[in-house]
């Protein structure tokens, strides 16, 4: 990565790991320290957003160059280059990484202290953040890794590497599978895949996923005027999936979309749940919960599955 590229990501809030790794703490966890707010992500599924790190293996690859992404695109590669970094140096650099960040919370008088002793010791690892983090070769080995440490994993991806996922093991607490659009023509505008076969490798991912025995969600980004229609296509794909939850959620109009895209983009948490009731009775996946401050909402095969927390649906993995 050349410097320039270096610079303009720490400009973002990036805390880089090694040559191809990266940290940034997000809003929420910020909100957690301090006023006691948390992510949607800890009402839909249990996880305490201010012992989340939220880190990248693949900064600057991806396969896609999606129109709604925030980050600096520039330096987009599509295939690893040079030799990987070890994943217990990224884990052990990441969480370093995140300490330093916090470190300026602790002078803050609004920051809950004990929150702030807490944070810490991360207990998740989301690993998502930036770029596509199938593309690092060492994938399994970071997410055995997370598990060793006693740390549960999201993996977040756009569904590029399907022979990738297939042969993941261990596989992650849970796996966020992102779509984008409900067809082709709505992929390659949305998403401007950098690759040949970028939908049909999307495909051949939401058919693996029911054999992929862990707990699975799909997203959908939604950006007004671009995405939202079609929800019988949705429907369709979701389907194939099987997931144990839809997530509906509205693109948000930050970073380095806003070259791109206007904030008229942006749909309003009821344009994100008028979408998402249709879907839901499409699919027969009731409403289950949603966030107005985050316009997203959850629709659940099984709502009760959502009570289950991450640890425990870890615990339940490796049980005979």
């Amino acid at each position: 990565m050349k410097d320039e590229e270096r610079e303009i990501l720490q400009r973002q809030g990036y805390k880089l790991v090694g040559d191809h790794s990266a940290v940034k703490t997000c809003h929420w966890l910020h909100q957690k320290l301090l006023y006691h707010r948390p992510c949607y992500k800890e009402t839909f599924y249990g996880i305490a957003c201010h012992r989340c790190l939220q880190m990248t293996p693949a900064l600057q690859y991806c396969t896609h160059t999606c129109v709604f992404c925030w980050r600096y695109q520039g330096s987009t590669e599509v295939q690893f280059s040079g030799t990987a970094d070890e994943p217990p140096t990224i884990l052990d650099g990441c969480i370093a990484a995140q300490r330093s960040l916090l470190s300026g919370f602790k002078g803050d008088p609004r920051c809950d202290l004990a929150l702030w002793e807490e944070a810490q010791q991360p207990k998740h690892v989301a690993i998502s953040l930036a770029g596509e983090p199938t593309l690092y070769p060492s994938l399994s080995e970071l997410i055995e890794e997370c598990h060793n440490r006693g740390l549960t994993t999201f993996l977040v991806t756009n569904g590029t590497q399907p022979d990738v996922l297939a042969h993941l093991d261990p596989l992650p607490t849970q796996l966020y599978v992102t779509v984008a659009a409900p067809n082709e023509e709505v992929y390659k505008k949305t998403c401007r895949p950098l690759i040949k076969g970028g939908w049909e490798r999307l495909l051949t991912t939401l058919h693996l996923l029911p054999s992929l025995d862990t707990r699975k969600v799909i997203r959908h980004t939604l950006v007004e005027g671009l995405n939202m229609a079609h929800v019988e296509q949705y429907a369709q794909l979701d389907h194939q999936a099987e997931p144990d939850f839809v997530e509906p959620k509205g693109y948000v109009f930050v970073g380095r979309s806003r070259l791109r895209l206007s904030i008229q983009n942006m749909p309003s948490h009821q344009r994100v749940r008028e979408f998402a009731v249709r879907l839901g009775d499409e699919l027969g996946y009731p409403l289950t919960d949603e966030r107005t401050d985050s316009r997203v909402v959850l629709l659940a095969a099984d709502p009760q599955t959502r009570f289950l927390k991450l640890d425990e649906v870890e615990r339940r993995k490796g049980s005979p």
